[in-house]
């Protein structure tokens, strides 16, 4: 059957542990961001053993440690880093720190893996464009939104393998539930510190519209931030779009808010629309509202017909035993090191173009 009828799409073997125990080794440091439990379970899904955990703060290292009790306590990044088992280091500090971890672990010898949004300044991305292209060492991105999201990693498989045909266009929707601002660290509302809202959550989005669109380069056509309804924090932004057009030919848009309702069953109903030249496909990654399901949903439309894929437990979450392997293969499978930072480049750039559409700024 042709790959483009996807009611005959056979997705790649779910992923296995691609290391044996001790054979690659990690730690965690900085504990700014949740993010850094996702990225180390999905380390240890493919194999990794997870040695040391480093924070300044003792409780955020002893809840660390309940889920993962076979992290031992470091006393400083230091002992983390002089450590010459320790092969990669991945780090959740907040946003503007990221690059100067990064040049940390690099400077050590070691590969990195960090929370997105990767970095904040043009200055911090030169920087590490320049440690990495010297050190030949890794600056991975934990670009959740698709590399740990079944929908989207199927979604990737077809669009290789042809069912949409030529990508045009990629729409990318996410927003973010905000909850109670009091159980928010000082940093998230300080625009300095998570970079802006199409830096920080806009980076998953610009990555995907790159990666979907098979693209290497873009150009920031417009963006537009606001803060419309937080204004006990004047440096917060709860909104943000974007329109892009890539190297290829195709176009981007983005949206991004923290304007999800308490109403909503997840914390955001994050959905991607990529249209080709024979069809399009639309991804409810995290809820299919009002049917009482969760995420997910891989719907396809082609000239084949109208199709339903539910991706849960179908394709699994390749990335994370690829970074293995290529950190120990010194390759680059799970994602290039030009990918990753054009994503970030991208995100910056947008930043610093947008249109501030605050009330209080028009």
């Amino acid at each position: 059957m042709p790959a483009s009828e996807g009611a005959h799409y056979a997705p790649a073997p779910m992923p296995q542990p691609v290391v044996g125990p001790g054979e690659f080794v990690f730690a965690a440091a900085h504990l700014d961001h949740g993010h850094i439990y996702a990225m180390s379970e999905g380390l240890i899904g493919a194999g990794a053993t997870l040695k040391w955990v480093y924070d300044r703060d003792p409780a955020k290292v002893e809840a660390f440690r309940t889920r993962f009790p076979q992290a031992q306590a470091a006393s400083s990044e230091a002992e983390i880093l002089a450590d010459p088992n320790v092969r990669l280091v991945a780090g959740a500090a907040v946003a503007s720190e990221r690059a100067d971890l990064g040049l940390r672990v690099i400077a050590a010898g070691k590969d990195y893996f960090t929370d997105k949004a990767p970095l904040t300044t043009l200055e911090q991305l030169e920087a590490v464009r320049e440690a990495t292209s010297r050190t030949g060492l890794k600056y991975a991105v934990y670009y959740s939104e698709r590399i740990h999201v079944e929908a989207a990693e199927l979604a990737g498989q077809l669009i290789e393998q042809g069912a949409i045909g030529k990508v045009l266009q990629v729409i990318c929707l996410g927003p973010h539930r905000i909850g109670d601002p009091g159980t928010r660290p000082d940093w998230f509302f300080d625009r300095d510190k998570f970079g802006g809202i199409l830096c920080d959550i806009g980076s998953h989005n610009f990555e995907q519209m790159l990666y979907f669109a098979g693209a290497r380069d873009a150009e920031v056509v417009s963006a537009t931030v606001a803060n419309y309804a937080h204004p006990e924090h004047p440096t917060f932004e709860d909104f943000g779009d974007a329109h892009i057009v890539m190297d290829n030919g195709a176009t981007g848009f983005v949206r991004v808010d923290w304007f999800t309702p308490s109403g909503l069953s997840t914390w955001g109903d994050g959905r991607t629309i990529i249209l080709g030249t024979e069809g399009y496909i639309e991804l409810r990654k995290y809820v299919n509202i009002a049917t009482g399901e969760g995420g997910g949903h891989v719907f396809l439309v082609n000239d084949d017909g109208e199709q339903h894929i539910e991706a849960t437990g179908r394709v699994g979450y390749p990335f994370f035993g690829s970074l293995i392997r290529d950190c120990l293969d010194r390759t680059e499978t799970a994602m290039t090191q030009e990918h990753a930072l054009k994503a970030a480049e991208l995100s910056v750039k947008a930043q610093l173009a947008a249109r501030d559409m605050t009330p209080a700024n028009r």
